[in-house]
Protein backbone atom coordinates (compact mmCIF):
# COMPACT_ATOMS: atom_id res chain seq x y z
CA UNK A 1 0.00 0.00 0.00
CA UNK A 2 1.29 3.66 -0.92
CA UNK A 3 2.17 5.60 1.72
CA UNK A 4 0.34 8.89 2.09
CA UNK A 5 1.15 12.22 3.97
CA UNK A 6 -1.28 15.22 3.79
CA UNK A 7 -0.16 18.53 3.46
CA UNK A 8 -1.83 22.08 3.03
CA UNK A 9 -0.15 25.72 1.77
CA UNK A 10 -0.79 28.50 3.57
CA UNK A 11 -0.09 31.83 3.48
CA UNK A 12 -1.17 35.59 3.92
CA UNK A 13 -2.65 36.70 0.00
CA UNK A 14 0.31 37.00 -2.90
CA UNK A 15 3.40 35.32 -0.64
CA UNK A 16 3.23 32.86 -3.90
CA UNK A 17 1.15 29.73 -2.37
CA UNK A 18 -0.09 28.83 -5.58
CA UNK A 19 2.61 29.51 -7.80
CA UNK A 20 4.84 27.24 -6.00
CA UNK A 21 2.40 24.18 -5.95
CA UNK A 22 2.33 24.24 -10.01
CA UNK A 23 5.52 24.20 -9.73
CA UNK A 24 5.88 21.09 -7.65
CA UNK A 25 2.78 19.52 -9.90
CA UNK A 26 4.67 20.06 -13.05
CA UNK A 27 7.76 19.12 -11.90
CA UNK A 28 6.49 16.04 -10.52
CA UNK A 29 4.76 15.37 -14.06
CA UNK A 30 1.42 15.41 -12.67
CA UNK A 31 0.45 18.81 -14.54
CA UNK A 32 1.49 20.20 -17.87
CA UNK A 33 2.96 23.42 -18.71
CA UNK A 34 0.69 26.43 -17.95
CA UNK A 35 -1.74 24.17 -15.97
CA UNK A 36 -2.72 25.99 -12.67
CA UNK A 37 -4.34 25.23 -9.34
CA UNK A 38 -6.14 28.43 -9.90
CA UNK A 39 -8.55 27.19 -12.49
CA UNK A 40 -11.24 29.49 -11.53
CA UNK A 41 -11.78 32.44 -14.47
CA UNK A 42 -11.96 35.05 -11.85
CA UNK A 43 -8.85 33.87 -9.68
CA UNK A 44 -6.99 34.05 -12.69
CA UNK A 45 -8.36 38.04 -13.47
CA UNK A 46 -7.51 38.77 -9.91
CA UNK A 47 -4.00 36.72 -9.14
CA UNK A 48 -5.54 35.12 -5.97
CA UNK A 49 -7.22 32.20 -4.89
CA UNK A 50 -10.52 31.83 -3.68
CA UNK A 51 -11.67 28.57 -3.35
CA UNK A 52 -9.49 25.63 -1.54
CA UNK A 53 -8.26 23.30 -3.95
CA UNK A 54 -6.83 19.50 -4.19
CA UNK A 55 -3.90 17.90 -5.90
CA UNK A 56 -2.02 15.02 -5.49
CA UNK A 57 1.61 14.26 -6.52
CA UNK A 58 3.59 10.96 -6.15
CA UNK A 59 7.48 11.56 -4.99
CA UNK A 60 9.66 8.74 -3.87
CA UNK A 61 7.04 6.27 -3.92
CA UNK A 62 4.97 8.55 -1.49
CA UNK A 63 1.67 10.33 -2.73
CA UNK A 64 1.60 13.29 -1.20
CA UNK A 65 -1.84 15.38 -0.72
CA UNK A 66 -2.15 18.67 -1.23
CA UNK A 67 -4.82 21.18 -0.58
CA UNK A 68 -4.10 24.86 -2.02
CA UNK A 69 -5.65 27.74 0.29
CA UNK A 70 -6.78 30.74 -0.38
CA UNK A 71 -4.87 33.66 1.38
CA UNK A 72 -7.23 36.45 1.45
CA UNK A 73 -9.30 37.26 4.67
CA UNK A 74 -12.73 36.89 3.15
CA UNK A 75 -11.90 33.37 2.34
CA UNK A 76 -10.60 32.43 6.02
CA UNK A 77 -13.57 30.04 6.85
CA UNK A 78 -12.36 27.70 3.49
CA UNK A 79 -8.64 27.72 5.53
CA UNK A 80 -10.23 26.46 8.64
CA UNK A 81 -11.77 23.31 7.02
CA UNK A 82 -8.65 22.25 5.89
CA UNK A 83 -6.32 22.28 8.57
CA UNK A 84 -8.45 19.84 10.30
CA UNK A 85 -7.85 17.34 7.45
CA UNK A 86 -4.50 17.33 7.27
CA UNK A 87 -1.27 16.53 9.17
CA UNK A 88 0.97 19.27 8.31
CA UNK A 89 1.15 22.37 6.82
CA UNK A 90 3.86 24.66 4.63
CA UNK A 91 3.51 28.50 6.00
CA UNK A 92 4.84 30.14 2.99
CA UNK A 93 6.05 33.77 3.87
CA UNK A 94 7.43 36.07 1.63
CA UNK A 95 11.21 36.92 2.32
CA UNK A 96 10.80 40.76 1.59
CA UNK A 97 6.90 41.36 3.31
CA UNK A 98 7.66 38.82 6.12
CA UNK A 99 4.65 37.82 8.02
CA UNK A 100 0.95 39.58 7.28
CA UNK A 101 -1.96 39.70 8.83
CA UNK A 102 -3.43 36.29 7.04
CA UNK A 103 0.24 34.68 8.20
CA UNK A 104 -1.11 34.87 11.80
CA UNK A 105 -4.56 33.56 11.47
CA UNK A 106 -3.67 30.69 9.41
CA UNK A 107 -0.56 30.11 12.05
CA UNK A 108 -2.58 30.33 14.99
CA UNK A 109 -5.23 28.09 13.71
CA UNK A 110 -2.53 25.05 12.75
CA UNK A 111 -0.22 25.55 16.33
CA UNK A 112 -4.01 25.39 17.64
CA UNK A 113 -4.35 21.88 15.59
CA UNK A 114 -1.34 20.72 17.16
CA UNK A 115 -0.08 20.88 13.82
CA UNK A 116 3.75 21.12 13.51
CA UNK A 117 4.18 23.83 10.77
CA UNK A 118 7.14 23.66 7.99
CA UNK A 119 8.02 27.01 6.84
CA UNK A 120 8.67 27.89 3.51
CA UNK A 121 10.58 31.66 3.01
CA UNK A 122 9.78 32.64 -0.69
CA UNK A 123 10.67 34.78 -3.39
CA UNK A 124 14.41 35.21 -1.79
CA UNK A 125 15.26 36.58 -5.43
CA UNK A 126 13.76 39.42 -4.97
CA UNK A 127 15.97 43.14 -4.47
CA UNK A 128 14.56 43.83 -0.77
CA UNK A 129 15.01 40.32 0.60
CA UNK A 130 15.71 39.51 3.75
CA UNK A 131 15.45 35.88 4.52
CA UNK A 132 17.24 35.84 7.84
CA UNK A 133 15.06 38.92 9.01
CA UNK A 134 12.13 37.28 7.66
CA UNK A 135 13.22 33.82 9.56
CA UNK A 136 13.36 36.12 12.91
CA UNK A 137 10.12 37.73 12.62
CA UNK A 138 8.08 34.21 12.07
CA UNK A 139 10.08 32.95 14.93
CA UNK A 140 8.60 35.55 16.73
CA UNK A 141 4.88 34.89 15.95
CA UNK A 142 5.14 31.34 16.50
CA UNK A 143 6.07 32.39 20.25
CA UNK A 144 3.67 35.25 20.45
CA UNK A 145 0.75 32.70 19.37
CA UNK A 146 1.60 30.09 22.11
CA UNK A 147 3.82 27.34 19.90
CA UNK A 148 5.11 24.48 22.10
CA UNK A 149 8.49 24.05 22.26
CA UNK A 150 8.24 20.92 19.22
CA UNK A 151 6.61 23.55 17.08
CA UNK A 152 8.72 26.73 17.54
CA UNK A 153 11.85 23.89 16.01
CA UNK A 154 10.51 23.98 12.62
CA UNK A 155 12.30 22.87 9.65
CA UNK A 156 12.72 26.04 7.08
CA UNK A 157 12.96 26.06 3.45
CA UNK A 158 14.12 28.97 1.11
CA UNK A 159 12.07 28.96 -2.26
CA UNK A 160 11.83 30.63 -5.50
CA UNK A 161 8.34 28.90 -6.43
CA UNK A 162 8.48 31.22 -9.83
CA UNK A 163 11.85 29.45 -10.89
CA UNK A 164 10.81 25.79 -8.97
CA UNK A 165 13.81 25.57 -7.03
CA UNK A 166 14.14 25.21 -3.22
CA UNK A 167 17.25 25.11 -0.94
CA UNK A 168 17.56 23.49 2.82
CA UNK A 169 20.61 26.51 3.26
CA UNK A 170 21.23 29.41 0.99
CA UNK A 171 24.11 29.11 0.40
CA UNK A 172 22.88 25.39 -1.71
CA UNK A 173 22.77 25.20 -5.35
CA UNK A 174 19.58 23.40 -6.50
CA UNK A 175 17.59 23.28 -9.84
CA UNK A 176 14.19 22.16 -8.41
CA UNK A 177 11.91 21.16 -5.66
CA UNK A 178 13.16 18.31 -4.16
CA UNK A 179 14.49 19.67 -0.97
CA UNK A 180 11.41 20.98 -0.13
CA UNK A 181 9.48 17.77 -0.71
CA UNK A 182 12.66 15.69 0.70
CA UNK A 183 11.74 18.11 3.64
CA UNK A 184 7.91 17.06 4.00
CA UNK A 185 8.50 13.00 4.16
CA UNK A 186 10.81 13.77 6.70
CA UNK A 187 8.86 15.90 8.96
CA UNK A 188 4.86 15.08 8.50
CA UNK A 189 4.02 12.07 9.83
CA UNK A 190 2.11 8.89 7.50
CA UNK A 191 -1.52 9.41 7.11
CA UNK A 192 -2.46 6.54 8.55
CA UNK A 193 -1.22 3.40 10.42
CA UNK A 194 -2.26 -0.35 10.19
CA UNK A 195 -4.61 -0.44 12.96
CA UNK A 196 -6.34 2.66 11.20
CA UNK A 197 -6.34 1.16 8.57
CA UNK A 198 -8.55 -2.16 9.70
CA UNK A 199 -10.65 -0.26 11.98
CA UNK A 200 -14.03 0.19 11.24
CA UNK A 201 -15.10 3.09 8.61
CA UNK A 202 -14.75 6.79 9.83
CA UNK A 203 -14.58 9.67 7.38
CA UNK A 204 -15.66 13.66 7.17
CA UNK A 205 -16.24 15.83 4.88
CA UNK A 206 -13.65 19.48 5.04
CA UNK A 207 -15.65 20.46 1.81
CA UNK A 208 -17.71 20.48 -0.27
CA UNK A 209 -18.32 20.53 -4.37
CA UNK A 210 -21.13 20.10 -6.99
CA UNK A 211 -22.29 18.12 -9.94
CA UNK A 212 -24.89 18.26 -12.27
CA UNK A 213 -25.12 14.62 -12.81
CA UNK A 214 -24.33 13.83 -9.43
CA UNK A 215 -25.60 16.14 -6.62
CA UNK A 216 -23.72 17.12 -3.98
CA UNK A 217 -19.99 15.98 -2.89
CA UNK A 218 -18.29 15.65 -0.57
CA UNK A 219 -14.29 16.12 -0.39
CA UNK A 220 -13.30 14.02 3.07
CA UNK A 221 -10.24 12.41 4.90
CA UNK A 222 -10.62 9.24 5.45
CA UNK A 223 -9.49 8.39 9.45
CA UNK A 224 -10.38 5.02 9.84
CA UNK A 225 -11.36 1.61 7.68
CA UNK A 226 -11.99 1.95 4.24
CA UNK A 227 -14.85 2.83 2.04
CA UNK A 228 -16.12 1.13 -1.25
CA UNK A 229 -18.54 2.46 -4.31
CA UNK A 230 -21.46 0.81 -2.75
CA UNK A 231 -21.19 0.69 0.93
CA UNK A 232 -24.12 1.77 3.53
CA UNK A 233 -23.15 4.11 5.73
CA UNK A 234 -24.60 6.01 8.31
CA UNK A 235 -24.08 10.03 8.73
CA UNK A 236 -23.93 11.22 12.22
CA UNK A 237 -24.33 14.81 13.12
CA UNK A 238 -22.08 16.26 16.15
CA UNK A 239 -25.21 16.35 18.35
CA UNK A 240 -26.04 12.89 17.79
CA UNK A 241 -28.58 12.70 15.01
CA UNK A 242 -28.79 9.80 12.54
CA UNK A 243 -29.33 8.93 9.04
CA UNK A 244 -28.64 6.39 6.61
CA UNK A 245 -27.18 6.69 2.68
CA UNK A 246 -25.25 4.74 0.15
CA UNK A 247 -22.02 5.96 -1.18
CA UNK A 248 -22.56 6.01 -5.27
CA UNK A 249 -19.42 6.72 -6.67
CA UNK A 250 -15.81 7.60 -5.28
CA UNK A 251 -13.33 9.65 -6.82
CA UNK A 252 -9.41 10.02 -5.82
CA UNK A 253 -7.05 12.89 -6.75
CA UNK A 254 -4.44 12.00 -8.96
CA UNK A 255 -2.52 15.70 -9.94
CA UNK A 256 -5.13 18.10 -10.58
CA UNK A 257 -7.39 15.58 -11.96
CA UNK A 258 -10.36 13.41 -10.21
CA UNK A 259 -10.58 10.01 -11.06
CA UNK A 260 -12.50 7.01 -10.26
CA UNK A 261 -11.89 4.85 -7.35
CA UNK A 262 -13.81 1.54 -6.23
CA UNK A 263 -12.63 2.02 -2.66
CA UNK A 264 -9.94 4.15 -0.65
CA UNK A 265 -8.07 3.25 2.44
CA UNK A 266 -7.34 5.64 5.79
CA UNK A 267 -5.30 8.47 5.72
CA UNK A 268 -6.49 9.07 1.77
CA UNK A 269 -8.22 12.88 0.75
CA UNK A 270 -11.69 11.65 -1.27
CA UNK A 271 -14.75 12.40 -2.97
CA UNK A 272 -17.62 10.90 -2.05
CA UNK A 273 -21.70 11.11 -3.97
CA UNK A 274 -24.16 9.61 -2.91
CA UNK A 275 -25.20 11.58 0.10
CA UNK A 276 -27.18 14.72 -0.88
CA UNK A 277 -27.72 16.30 2.47
CA UNK A 278 -24.17 16.27 3.61
CA UNK A 279 -22.42 18.65 5.33
CA UNK A 280 -18.98 20.09 6.43
CA UNK A 281 -17.86 18.94 9.80
CA UNK A 282 -20.51 15.51 9.87
CA UNK A 283 -19.23 12.48 10.57
CA UNK A 284 -19.39 9.30 7.91
CA UNK A 285 -19.23 5.50 9.67
CA UNK A 286 -19.67 1.90 9.14
CA UNK A 287 -21.22 1.59 12.52
CA UNK A 288 -24.29 3.09 13.36
CA UNK A 289 -22.72 3.02 17.02
CA UNK A 290 -19.59 4.80 16.10
CA UNK A 291 -18.30 7.81 17.68
CA UNK A 292 -18.65 11.01 15.78
CA UNK A 293 -15.41 12.90 14.78
CA UNK A 294 -14.68 16.25 17.05
CA UNK A 295 -17.22 19.05 15.01
CA UNK A 296 -15.71 21.55 12.64
CA UNK A 297 -16.22 25.23 13.58
CA UNK A 298 -16.67 28.18 10.66
CA UNK A 299 -16.66 31.41 11.79
CA UNK A 300 -19.66 33.55 11.47
CA UNK A 301 -20.09 36.63 8.62
CA UNK A 302 -19.11 40.02 9.53
CA UNK A 303 -21.39 41.90 7.02
CA UNK A 304 -25.13 41.71 5.74
CA UNK A 305 -27.17 43.04 2.86
CA UNK A 306 -30.03 42.19 0.16
CA UNK A 307 -30.32 40.74 -2.76
CA UNK A 308 -33.63 41.95 -4.90
CA UNK A 309 -34.93 41.63 -7.91
CA UNK A 310 -34.27 44.42 -10.45
CA UNK A 311 -36.70 46.96 -10.99
CA UNK A 312 -34.57 50.06 -12.33
CA UNK A 313 -36.05 51.57 -15.70
CA UNK A 314 -33.35 49.02 -18.03
CA UNK A 315 -34.49 46.09 -15.68
CA UNK A 316 -34.63 42.59 -18.05
CA UNK A 317 -32.48 44.63 -20.90
CA UNK A 318 -29.38 42.08 -20.16
CA UNK A 319 -30.12 39.33 -18.32
CA UNK A 320 -31.41 35.88 -18.41
CA UNK A 321 -32.14 35.50 -14.95
CA UNK A 322 -34.55 38.22 -13.32
CA UNK A 323 -36.96 36.69 -10.92
CA UNK A 324 -37.18 36.16 -7.69
CA UNK A 325 -37.48 32.56 -7.94
CA UNK A 326 -34.21 32.15 -9.88
CA UNK A 327 -32.27 34.30 -7.99
CA UNK A 328 -33.38 32.39 -4.38
CA UNK A 329 -32.67 29.07 -6.86
CA UNK A 330 -29.17 29.88 -6.82
CA UNK A 331 -28.33 31.22 -3.91
CA UNK A 332 -29.64 27.82 -2.59
CA UNK A 333 -26.89 26.09 -5.05
CA UNK A 334 -24.33 28.38 -3.88
CA UNK A 335 -24.74 27.51 -0.12
CA UNK A 336 -24.32 23.80 -0.92
CA UNK A 337 -20.42 24.88 -1.52
CA UNK A 338 -20.04 27.87 0.02
CA UNK A 339 -20.15 27.29 4.21
CA UNK A 340 -19.07 31.33 4.68
CA UNK A 341 -22.15 32.09 3.28
CA UNK A 342 -25.70 32.24 5.48
CA UNK A 343 -28.87 33.58 3.88
CA UNK A 344 -32.11 34.09 5.43
CA UNK A 345 -34.85 33.42 2.72
CA UNK A 346 -37.79 34.54 5.55
CA UNK A 347 -39.03 37.11 3.42
CA UNK A 348 -40.01 36.95 -0.99
CA UNK A 349 -39.35 40.17 -1.39
CA UNK A 350 -35.50 40.25 -1.00
CA UNK A 351 -33.03 37.91 0.76
CA UNK A 352 -30.47 38.86 3.31
CA UNK A 353 -26.94 37.24 2.46
CA UNK A 354 -24.51 37.39 5.35
CA UNK A 355 -21.06 37.19 4.20
CA UNK A 356 -17.24 37.68 5.84
CA UNK A 357 -16.20 40.97 4.16
CA UNK A 358 -16.92 42.71 0.77
CA UNK A 359 -14.38 40.38 -1.80
CA UNK A 360 -16.79 37.35 -0.44
CA UNK A 361 -19.89 39.51 -1.32
CA UNK A 362 -18.40 40.79 -4.88
CA UNK A 363 -16.93 37.26 -5.96
CA UNK A 364 -20.65 35.78 -5.65
CA UNK A 365 -22.09 39.14 -7.19
CA UNK A 366 -19.48 38.80 -10.41
CA UNK A 367 -20.10 34.79 -10.66
CA UNK A 368 -23.72 35.33 -10.55
CA UNK A 369 -23.49 38.23 -13.05
CA UNK A 370 -21.12 36.25 -15.87
CA UNK A 371 -23.88 33.11 -15.45
CA UNK A 372 -26.98 35.70 -16.86
CA UNK A 373 -28.55 36.93 -13.56
CA UNK A 374 -29.90 40.26 -12.96
CA UNK A 375 -30.22 42.20 -9.78
CA UNK A 376 -29.62 44.75 -7.33
CA UNK A 377 -28.11 44.73 -3.65
CA UNK A 378 -28.34 47.66 -0.61
CA UNK A 379 -25.18 48.69 0.99
CA UNK A 380 -23.91 46.16 3.10
CA UNK A 381 -23.95 46.62 6.86
CA UNK A 382 -21.89 44.99 9.55
CA UNK A 383 -23.58 42.61 11.71
CA UNK A 384 -24.30 43.68 15.45
CA UNK A 385 -25.35 41.25 18.13
CA UNK A 386 -26.10 42.18 21.92
CA UNK A 387 -24.76 40.05 24.81
CA UNK A 388 -25.69 41.02 28.33
CA UNK A 389 -27.20 44.75 27.38
CA UNK A 390 -24.09 45.51 25.16
CA UNK A 391 -24.21 46.08 21.70
CA UNK A 392 -21.55 44.18 20.07
CA UNK A 393 -19.56 44.65 16.44
CA UNK A 394 -16.99 42.83 14.92
CA UNK A 395 -13.46 44.54 14.76
CA UNK A 396 -10.08 44.17 12.44
CA UNK A 397 -6.75 44.27 12.63
CA UNK A 398 -5.14 46.21 9.99
CA UNK A 399 -1.69 46.44 8.92
CA UNK A 400 -0.70 49.10 6.40
CA UNK A 401 2.97 48.65 4.82
CA UNK A 402 3.32 52.82 3.00
CA UNK A 403 5.94 55.08 2.14
CA UNK A 404 6.77 57.36 5.61
CA UNK A 405 5.83 60.35 3.66
CA UNK A 406 2.14 58.85 3.72
CA UNK A 407 1.83 57.41 7.46
CA UNK A 408 0.33 60.67 8.91
CA UNK A 409 -2.40 60.70 6.26
CA UNK A 410 -3.37 56.93 6.70
CA UNK A 411 -3.36 57.06 10.89
CA UNK A 412 -5.42 60.28 10.55
CA UNK A 413 -7.56 58.94 8.21
CA UNK A 414 -8.29 55.61 10.17
CA UNK A 415 -8.06 57.28 13.15
CA UNK A 416 -11.89 59.15 12.30
CA UNK A 417 -12.75 55.89 11.69
CA UNK A 418 -12.26 54.67 15.31
CA UNK A 419 -9.46 52.93 14.87
CA UNK A 420 -6.36 52.89 17.44
CA UNK A 421 -2.76 52.74 16.59
CA UNK A 422 -1.15 49.96 17.86
CA UNK A 423 2.08 49.36 16.05
CA UNK A 424 4.49 51.87 14.13
CA UNK A 425 7.88 50.42 12.95
CA UNK A 426 10.26 50.75 9.53
CA UNK A 427 10.02 47.79 7.14
CA UNK A 428 12.45 48.51 4.40
CA UNK A 429 11.95 51.35 2.58
CA UNK A 430 8.58 51.36 4.00
CA UNK A 431 6.64 52.10 7.29
CA UNK A 432 4.17 49.62 8.48
CA UNK A 433 1.74 50.33 10.42
CA UNK A 434 -0.88 48.39 12.78
CA UNK A 435 -4.30 49.66 14.09
CA UNK A 436 -7.35 48.14 15.66
CA UNK A 437 -10.77 49.40 15.09
CA UNK A 438 -14.52 48.59 13.80
CA UNK A 439 -15.05 46.46 10.22
CA UNK A 440 -17.31 49.44 9.70
CA UNK A 441 -14.44 51.72 9.62
CA UNK A 442 -12.90 49.67 6.80
CA UNK A 443 -16.28 49.46 4.56
CA UNK A 444 -15.55 52.18 1.62
CA UNK A 445 -12.04 52.89 2.50
CA UNK A 446 -10.14 50.97 0.17
CA UNK A 447 -10.53 53.12 -2.51
CA UNK A 448 -9.72 56.33 -0.38
CA UNK A 449 -6.18 54.13 0.45
CA UNK A 450 -4.88 53.62 -2.68
CA UNK A 451 -5.57 57.51 -3.92
CA UNK A 452 -3.84 58.79 0.01
CA UNK A 453 -0.82 56.31 -1.14
CA UNK A 454 -0.93 57.32 -4.59
CA UNK A 455 -1.07 53.22 -5.40
CA UNK A 456 1.82 52.62 -3.11
CA UNK A 457 0.24 51.38 -0.56
CA UNK A 458 -0.57 48.07 0.99
CA UNK A 459 -3.56 47.21 3.08
CA UNK A 460 -4.16 44.45 4.85
CA UNK A 461 -7.11 43.00 7.48
CA UNK A 462 -8.14 40.45 9.56
CA UNK A 463 -11.29 39.69 11.53
CA UNK A 464 -10.32 39.89 15.84
CA UNK A 465 -13.60 39.45 17.43
CA UNK A 466 -16.81 40.91 18.63
CA UNK A 467 -16.14 44.20 20.62
CA UNK A 468 -18.35 47.22 22.67
CA UNK A 469 -19.79 49.33 19.79
CA UNK A 470 -17.64 51.99 18.70
CA UNK A 471 -20.57 54.72 18.06
CA UNK A 472 -20.82 56.88 15.33
CA UNK A 473 -18.53 56.41 12.23
CA UNK A 474 -17.88 59.91 9.44
CA UNK A 475 -17.01 57.46 6.74
CA UNK A 476 -18.57 59.16 3.48
CA UNK A 477 -17.13 62.60 2.14
CA UNK A 478 -18.28 62.63 -1.36
CA UNK A 479 -21.83 63.38 -2.09
CA UNK A 480 -23.48 61.26 -5.39
CA UNK A 481 -24.19 63.13 -8.60
CA UNK A 482 -27.49 61.82 -9.67
CA UNK A 483 -29.46 62.04 -13.09
CA UNK A 484 -32.79 63.95 -13.20
CA UNK A 485 -33.15 62.66 -16.75
CA UNK A 486 -33.42 59.63 -19.01
CA UNK A 487 -31.78 59.51 -22.18
CA UNK A 488 -27.88 59.42 -23.72
CA UNK A 489 -25.08 61.00 -22.06
CA UNK A 490 -23.92 63.80 -23.67
CA UNK A 491 -20.21 64.93 -24.12
CA UNK A 492 -20.83 68.53 -23.88
CA UNK A 493 -22.92 68.47 -20.59
CA UNK A 494 -20.24 65.94 -19.22
CA UNK A 495 -17.74 68.50 -19.57
CA UNK A 496 -19.35 70.80 -17.44
CA UNK A 497 -19.75 68.35 -14.79
CA UNK A 498 -16.31 66.76 -14.50
CA UNK A 499 -15.54 70.04 -12.46
CA UNK A 500 -17.77 69.21 -9.97
CA UNK A 501 -16.50 65.92 -8.94
CA UNK A 502 -15.73 62.52 -10.66
CA UNK A 503 -17.85 60.60 -13.41
CA UNK A 504 -18.48 57.17 -13.75
CA UNK A 505 -19.80 57.22 -17.34
CA UNK A 506 -19.02 58.43 -20.49
CA UNK A 507 -20.66 60.14 -23.45
CA UNK A 508 -23.45 58.14 -25.38
CA UNK A 509 -24.23 56.01 -22.41
CA UNK A 510 -27.68 55.28 -21.32
CA UNK A 511 -28.62 56.85 -18.30
CA UNK A 512 -32.29 57.21 -16.03
CA UNK A 513 -33.73 59.28 -13.68
CA UNK A 514 -32.35 58.62 -10.21
CA UNK A 515 -29.26 56.97 -11.82
CA UNK A 516 -25.71 57.62 -9.92
CA UNK A 517 -23.30 59.23 -12.64
CA UNK A 518 -20.78 60.47 -10.48
CA UNK A 519 -19.92 61.63 -7.18
CA UNK A 520 -19.25 65.31 -5.70
CA UNK A 521 -16.40 66.60 -4.39
CA UNK A 522 -17.96 68.99 -1.75
CA UNK A 523 -20.15 65.93 -0.02
CA UNK A 524 -23.42 67.32 -1.22
CA UNK A 525 -25.91 65.65 -3.05
CA UNK A 526 -26.74 66.78 -6.79
CA UNK A 527 -29.27 66.34 -8.79
CA UNK A 528 -27.82 67.02 -12.82
CA UNK A 529 -28.81 66.31 -16.34
CA UNK A 530 -25.97 64.57 -18.02
CA UNK A 531 -28.27 64.59 -21.56
CA UNK A 532 -28.29 68.32 -21.78
CA UNK A 533 -26.79 69.80 -25.21
CA UNK A 534 -25.15 73.15 -26.23
CA UNK A 535 -27.44 75.48 -27.47
CA UNK A 536 -26.88 76.12 -30.82
CA UNK A 537 -27.44 79.36 -32.61
CA UNK A 538 -27.50 80.67 -36.30
CA UNK A 539 -24.50 82.99 -35.22
CA UNK A 540 -21.18 81.55 -35.53
CA UNK A 541 -18.23 83.75 -33.78
CA UNK A 542 -14.42 83.23 -33.42
CA UNK A 543 -13.81 81.26 -30.04
CA UNK A 544 -17.47 80.19 -29.44
CA UNK A 545 -16.46 76.57 -30.32
CA UNK A 546 -14.23 74.92 -27.31
CA UNK A 547 -12.58 72.12 -27.79
CA UNK A 548 -13.79 69.61 -25.16
CA UNK A 549 -11.42 67.56 -22.97
CA UNK A 550 -13.01 64.85 -21.15
CA UNK A 551 -11.09 63.37 -18.31
CA UNK A 552 -11.77 59.44 -18.27
CA UNK A 553 -14.37 58.20 -16.32
CA UNK A 554 -13.75 56.16 -12.99
CA UNK A 555 -15.14 52.90 -14.21
CA UNK A 556 -17.98 51.11 -11.94
CA UNK A 557 -16.79 47.52 -11.05
CA UNK A 558 -18.84 45.61 -7.98
CA UNK A 559 -16.12 45.79 -5.65
CA UNK A 560 -15.35 49.90 -6.06
CA UNK A 561 -19.48 50.20 -6.20
CA UNK A 562 -19.71 48.71 -2.91
CA UNK A 563 -17.27 51.25 -1.45
CA UNK A 564 -18.44 54.44 -2.77
CA UNK A 565 -22.16 53.59 -2.95
CA UNK A 566 -24.32 55.59 -0.09
CA UNK A 567 -26.98 54.35 2.64
CA UNK A 568 -29.43 55.31 -0.16
CA UNK A 569 -28.55 53.30 -2.49
CA UNK A 570 -28.93 50.15 -4.72
CA UNK A 571 -26.17 48.56 -6.95
CA UNK A 572 -27.98 47.30 -10.18
CA UNK A 573 -25.66 44.31 -11.26
CA UNK A 574 -26.39 42.82 -14.68
CA UNK A 575 -24.06 40.71 -17.12
CA UNK A 576 -22.78 43.55 -19.31
CA UNK A 577 -23.80 46.60 -16.52
CA UNK A 578 -23.03 47.62 -13.07
CA UNK A 579 -24.81 50.74 -12.04
CA UNK A 580 -25.42 52.75 -9.05
CA UNK A 581 -29.44 53.93 -8.32
CA UNK A 582 -31.27 55.73 -5.57
CA UNK A 583 -33.43 53.61 -3.94
CA UNK A 584 -37.14 54.97 -5.59
CA UNK A 585 -39.55 56.36 -3.26
CA UNK A 586 -42.46 54.19 -2.00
Amino acid sequence: MTEIRNIAIIAHVDHGKTTLTDAILRQSGAAAEGVSMDSNALEQERGITIYSKNASVLYRGTKINIVDTPGHADFGSEVERVLRSIDSVLLVVDAQEGPMPQTRFVLRKSLELGLRPIVVINKIDKAAADPARTEEEVLELFFELGASDEQSNFPVVYAIGREGIAKRSLTDESKDLSPLLDTVIEHVPPASSADASHAPLRLQPFNLGYDNFLGRLAIARIYEGTVKTGQKVFVLKPDGQLREGKVTKLFSFEGLRRVDADEASAGDIIIVAGLPDIYIGETVAEARDAEPLPAIAVDEPTVALNFLVNNSPFAGREGKFVTSRQIRERLERELEVNVGLRVDFSSTESYRVHGRGELHISVLLEQMRREGYELQVSQPQVITREEGGVLLEPYEEAVVDVPAEFQGTVIERLGKRKFVLKDLRAAGESVRVVLEGPTRGLLGYRAQFVLDTKGRGVLSSRFLEFRPHAGEIEKRIVGSMVSMAKGKALGYALWNLQERGVLYIAPATDVYEGMVIGNTAKGEEMYVNPTKGKNLTNVRASGSDEAIQLVPPLELTIERSIEVMAEDEYLEVTPKSVRLRKIPAR
